[in-house]
């Protein structure tokens, strides 16, 4: 039987985590984060997103060649069309491809429900949604190898979503689950543009996003034990320094509020937890060094297996954290709907060049 001395001073390895946020084709940006973290050599135990993040996952962990870097930039530019791009000025290029995308939707990712005629066609009042996602399982499909997801060699997958009767999180890992293109869908539905909701296992699910749009907290209750060090794409700037001049810009600044990276509070508690723990840790060193009555062993014997079962069960830490932060010069409220083949490369390399630059300057344990 092992030894509560020997138990104690067992390290697990730390788990290397990517965290990946949602925001429509700004997860661009998340494609070149990626190319530069599998150039420096980087290996991830667990990818976890919501929304376009749960869609660059899935991508990553699926990958149908063995170069998920490749891959996923290959789908990025297969989502980017030409239209919009050719001939348009960085300052005009977003408003005409955020109309055109509402307009017509994108090929390989949705279309609008006036596009399909339907008994309610004439009925807008009692639409549930305005485009349809199905292109994009389609697209999922074609580049992503849904059983390697289940392989036991690949990074853990973890995808969010919300339960739209409970408002409850509904969280997929590909080590229980057999994760396919639904479930991935199932995190995309944002209902504020009109995204239709997806239907798994008897549930009607909605956007990760609508609950957090940073899924660190998912990943600390999927694996409590292990220490962790976490690489975070923050998509949407926190600070700042101009206040809006208008109501669009208002939206903008609001949008961002709500969906930047909010993990400090959890890796608060993390640490809160772990001195908790460590103190606790202490405390037993000196009750087992100690001479008890018999009533007082029996109480001690009872809390020892409590203390081994919380240390057990929530003994892992954020051991360090590292953010990628996307930066803009512009506010635009429908950034997020530009999916001209220019500004997705734009934003492929700015990921790839805030990243290696992150990393240039972080202590990064491997």
């Amino acid at each position: 039987m092992q030894t509560t001395a020997s138990r104690e001073k067992q390290k697990t390895p730390f788990e290397t985590v990517l965290v990946l946020q949602g925001g429509g084709s700004l997860g661009a940006y998340e494609c070149g984060v990626y190319k530069a973290l599998h150039q420096h050599g980087i290996k991830f135990d667990i990818v976890a997103g919501t929304s376009i993040g749960a869609i660059n996952a899935s991508v990553i962990v699926g990958s149908r060649s063995d170069e998920p870097a490749k891959t996923l930039e290959e789908f990025w530019l297969d989502l980017s069309e030409g239209v919009t791009s050719a001939g348009l000025s960085d300052e005009i290029r977003p408003y005409f491809a955020s109309a055109y995308s509402a307009l017509f939707g994108n090929p390989k990712m949705f279309f609008p429900k006036w596009f399909v005629p339907s008994a309610d066609y004439f009925m807008p009042y009692f639409w549930q949604y305005i485009y349809d996602i199905t292109p994009l399982k389609n697209t999922l499909n074609q580049y992503i190898d849904f059983q390697k997801i289940r392989s036991p060699d690949k990074p853990r997958l973890l995808i969010t979503s919300t339960d739209v009767q409970n408002a409850k999180p509904s969280v997929f890992d590909s080590k229980y689950d057999n994760i396919e293109a639904d479930h991935v869908l199932a995190s995309a539905g944002y209902p504020f543009y009109g995204i239709s909701w997806t239907q798994k296992s008897g549930k009607y699910l909605w956007d990760g996003t609508l609950l957090s749009n940073t899924p660190l907290r998912e990943v600390i209750n999927a694996s409590p034990k292990r220490d962790k060090q976490v690489y975070v794409v923050d998509l949407f700037p926190k600070n700042q320094p101009e206040i809006p001049n208008n109501m669009f810009e208002v939206w903008h600044r609001a949008r961002d509020i709500m969906h930047t990276d909010k993990s400090e509070n959890n890796i608060h508690m993390s640490k809160v937890i772990t001195r908790y723990l460590k103190l606790i840790r202490e405390m037993h060193g000196i009750l087992r060094s100690s001479t008890l009555d018999e009533k007082a062993k029996s109480k001690f014997t009872q809390l020892e297996s409590e203390y081994h079962s919380l240390a057990s069960e929530r003994g892992g830490i954020i051991d360090q954290i590292i953010k990628i932060q996307r930066h803009e010069h512009a506010h635009f409220l429908l950034e997020d709907a530009d999916f001209s083949i220019a500004t997705i490369r734009e934003l492929i390399d700015k990921g790839e060049r805030d990243a290696k630059e992150t990393l240039a300057t972080c202590n990064i344990e491997q």
